[in-house]
């Protein structure tokens, strides 16, 4: 699935660049790059304070007010408690979902926030997951839920070597995030799974790993399915919403009648960090986003899509073939 920026430009787009769902155009939009040149050198260790330290005023759950220094930042990844929250504190590899306000700190320029009407709400992360925007994924670990963070990000724990020209990031600068963390959210949605007709796909997914999907000998439906496995309680998913789902991918034909598919393509193989797009404006195959909007936040949903709801007579290489019938299992976390 190719991957959109949601608020601004880094969450939920930091570590997913999977392919399976989205444009075949080849470009990979700023958020992966944030990935790979982030990586390219090693991110420092976080430290409380430093010589000089910009200020964050304003109420948690609000647009922060950054005030930079004008000297120079120092080279160090600081990740300071502003007011620490009552709630559970965030362990590595805990899903988190939280709000920011952001600068460059060279001319203090803006980058953006997570409120307001336009600012995208609420982006998750999972705490401490390596391939993920460090500024984000190692600030919120041993953080409490509640709690508002001051953190400041040189190159290696930002956009690293490569900058991003897209919002006006160079290689060299420093960014300086409030961050307000708010909870540890599910990793997958919860409930009781129906049963699924025998001419279709057998799906389990009850563990926080990659689905076991099981495709039946017989041929695959000609029109889509899109059957509601576990009925979640959640607001109905909108044309035009950033959803974030957890998700497992099979090809029909090159899996019928084994006891488990080989899988194309899962977010849980990514640190189960949940796929984030814009669903209904055609980011996604047509299969998608037909297939979800009008569903729930914490439904599961299985998703049996035709070749010309799909890539149609394209081949995607070895993987997915031409003229494939697409099987997926999704997991729709949250919605906005």
């Amino acid at each position: 699935m190719r991957r959109r920026l949601a608020a601004l430009l880094i969450v939920p787009a930091l570590a997913l660049t999977a392919t399976a769902c989205g444009s075949d155009d080849g470009k990979k939009d700023a958020a992966d790059k944030a990935d790979s040149s982030a990586q390219s050198t090693a991110v420092p260790k976080p430290v409380d304070t430093a010589d000089p330290m910009p200020k964050v005023s304003g109420a948690y759950g609000k647009t922060a007010t950054i005030t930079l220094p004008k000297s120079d930042p120092s080279d160090k990844f600081v990740v300071h408690t502003v007011s620490e929250g009552s709630g559970a504190t965030v362990k590595k590899n805990d899903l988190v979902s939280f709000n920011y306000t952001g600068k460059i700190w060279k001319g203090a320029k803006d980058l953006g926030s997570t409120y307001g009407a336009k600012g995208g709400g609420d982006q998750l992360v999972t705490a401490g997951a390596a391939g993920q925007f460090p500024a984000f994924a190692d600030a919120v670990v041993g953080q409490k839920e509640g709690s508002r963070v001051l953190v400041v990000a040189p190159p290696a724990a930002g956009f690293g070597s490569q900058g991003n020209p897209q919002f006006g990031v160079s290689a060299k600068d420093t960014l300086v995030f409030a961050v307000d963390v708010k909870k540890v959210e599910p990793k997958k949605v919860e409930g009781t799974q129906a049963a699924i007709p025998s001419n279709l796909p057998q799906i389990k997914a009850d563990e926080e790993a990659p689905a076991t999907i099981s495709v039946p000998k017989n041929d695959p439906p000609k029109k889509l399915v899109d059957q509601v496995l576990i009925k979640g309680k959640g607001a109905e998913i909108k044309s035009g919403q950033s959803v974030s789902m957890q998700y497992s991918g099979a090809v029909w034909k090159q899996n019928e009648g084994k006891a488990k598919a080989a899988l194309f393509d899962s977010s849980w193989n990514r640190g189960g960090q949940p796929f984030s797009t814009t669903i209904g404006q055609g980011q996604v195959i047509k299969g998608w986003d037909t297939g979800i909007v009008g569903k729930h936040v914490g439904d599961r949903v299985l998703l049996v899509i035709p070749a010309d709801q799909a890539y149609g007579s394209k081949d995607q290489g070895k993987t997915l073939p031409a003229n494939s019938t697409l099987v997926f299992v999704v997991d729709i976390l949250s919605a906005h």
